[in-house]
């Protein structure tokens, strides 16, 4: 066995350090902070106008808790994630995109902001089903929690999540398998569908619990065609498939 140098820096120390926030300036953050309060504020708007009332004190939560995730996910993930967020800023529509996908996109931007409005017409105008009882409502935003902390580890993981299907051949895309990739192929679309349960169970709508199918089965479908479509562009990509047996929930599918 080798002994290391008296002073020496042990590799071992180092080998599993967290990595730190970038250090931002004063008006870094503030910009920062800005833009996360402008994301989270379009739920707002989602949330609090079809309501026609500011006294629903879930909804606020839950923008606390969008808000707080958000810029956790920007610190943590984008600024230190080789253009992530570029990348994501992108147009949803964009050359070399499967027509498929462009289709799909469409769908998902059309449903997803009608989906969340939903939630307050039913809550407070349509009452199509009996509210979840207080336990079901809270474990609904554990459900949401867990969801987000999916996304999270997802986007940390992969630099290459991009908003649409495409291969990104000017970034040297490669095929993800560590982390949560090792467990689902897909862990950011479970991420999602957690997180549309879980909203509309703390937020106590059953009605739109069961309508989350609709964005879930757009996500589904999307799998089937970016697989297709790496397949045939993404080298390495077959042989994930045979590692990592599940598309979407562990153990299941």
């Amino acid at each position: 066995m080798s002994a290391r140098r008296r002073g020496a820096p042990d590799p071992r120390r180092n080998a599993r350090r967290p990595r730190l926030p970038p250090a931002l300036t004063l008006m870094a953050w503030l910009r920062l902070g800005a833009r996360t309060l402008l994301s989270a504020a379009v739920y707002g708007v989602l949330l609090f106008l079809p309501a026609w009332t500011l006294q629903w004190w879930r909804a606020w939560l839950l923008l606390a808790a969008v808000f707080g995730a958000m810029l956790a996910t920007r610190i943590w993930v984008f600024e230190q994630s080789g253009g992530l967020l570029e990348e994501r800023r992108k147009p949803p529509i964009q050359r070399g995109q499967p027509p498929a996908d462009k289709l799909l996109v469409i769908g998902f931007l059309t449903v997803f902001p009608a989906y969340i409005a939903f939630i307050p017409l039913d809550v407070f105008r349509f009452h199509l089903l009996d509210k979840p009882a207080p336990i079901v409502s809270a474990f609904g935003l554990l459900i949401a929690a867990a969801g987000w902390c999916v996304m999270f580890f997802a986007l940390r993981e992969n630099r290459f999540a991009a908003a649409i299907v495409k291969h990104q051949d000017e970034r040297g895309q490669v095929v993800v398998e560590t982390g949560v990739y090792g467990v689902v192929r897909h862990p950011l679309y479970f991420g999602v569908a957690l997180l549309l349960v879980g909203v509309a169970l703390w937020l106590q709508s059953y009605a739109a619990a069961i309508a989350s199918i609709v964005p879930i089965a757009l996500l589904v479908v999307r799998i089937a065609v970016e697989e297709a479509f790496l397949r045939g562009r993404l080298d390495g990509y077959e042989a994930y498939i045979e590692r990592v047996r599940y598309r979407l929930i562990p153990r299941v599918w």
